[in-house]
């Protein structure tokens, strides 16, 4: 799979930065406007821009949309996933506000570079994150196979089961079917947040604490919850219209063991009462960028 290599540095200070977020400057901002696609990659003065990290989607921090308040999913797996970004990068130490701002690095920045082949609508760098010597000259596209593939972090979080696989369709099958047989073994092994995942089993949901306090589930139905809660009393779920809410926000995905092609999550979700469970796991199923 070709993808732009671009050499530069992580920094921390005064990002929010998560688990799967990470503002990153290359050597050469001129570089961002090798970045194929539609969206341009928006940065700073400087050239400083976020990355979203390819094919991984780690517990929210924080999560707001639409005006309505800022919320988290449960602590643990996510600030995990955001110290195990942070400590495979090179920062030794990092300071941060209660609202995860951080206001201080040891040392300020990070060496690296990025794989990537595009920016998402939001305009992030959607990369693959690497770390030591560049696997080639930046600025130029260069083959990614499973071998390169398992040296960068997004490969490295689902092996250590902090990360939720979330695929799309820009990514080929091969490195995706590798990253499949990472999280299959740490789900084998109760890594991580595999051990507290409800994502298929259930997730009783009473209202927006049961979300941040209880339930480890796909981010990406976490934030659908969300959004659908703060459409009524959030503190009093009432789940008989989130299959319609699902219908209507139109997610476009294939779900690969079936070898079609369908949109809607309420086609895989499952509410009965209080409960709400994905009917197929994370690595099975393929999102159409929108």
């Amino acid at each position: 799979m070709p993808m732009l290599l671009i050499k530069g540095s992580y920094h921390l200070v005064n990002s929010r930065a998560d688990g799967d977020t990470i503002p990153f400057k290359p050597d050469k901002k001129e570089e961002w406007d090798l970045v194929p696609g539609p969206h341009k990659v928006e940065q700073n003065m400087s050239g400083k821009a976020k990355l979203r990290l390819e094919a991984i989607d780690t517990l929210e921090t924080h999560y707001a949309r639409n005006g309505n308040p800022e919320v988290h999913q449960p602590w643990l797996h996510g600030r995990a996933a955001r110290d195990e970004l942070t400590k495979w990068l090179g920062f030794t130490s990092v300071d941060r506000l209660p609202d995860e701002t951080v206001t201080a690095a040891t040392p300020t920045t990070c060496p690296g570079w990025i794989l990537t082949r595009s920016a998402g609508r939001d305009k992030r760098c959607i990369a693959l994150a690497g770390k030591g010597t560049p696997p080639g000259t930046s600025g130029t596209f260069i083959n990614v196979d499973e071998a390169l593939l398992r040296t960068t972090f997004n490969h490295h979080i689902l092996k250590e089961g902090l990360a939720y696989p979330t695929y799309y369709t820009s990514l080929f099958p091969d490195l995706r079917e590798e990253l499949t047989a990472a999280v299959r073994q740490a789900r084998a092994a109760d890594k991580g947040l595999w051990k507290d995942d409800d994502t298929l089993d259930g997730a009783t949901v009473t209202g927006i604490d049961s979300l941040q306090d209880d339930a480890v589930i796909l981010p990406k139905l976490f934030r659908r919850l969300v959004d659908y809660l703060y459409l009524g009393d959030p503190d009093n779920a009432d789940l008989t219209g989130f299959p319609a809410f699902l219908d209507q926000a139109a997610d476009q995905f294939w779900i690969i063991s079936a070898g079609h092609s369908t949109t809607g999550l309420d086609a895989i979700v499952e509410v009965i009462d209080s409960k709400v469970r994905m009917t197929h796991p994370p690595e099975d199923l393929v999102f159409v960028e929108n």
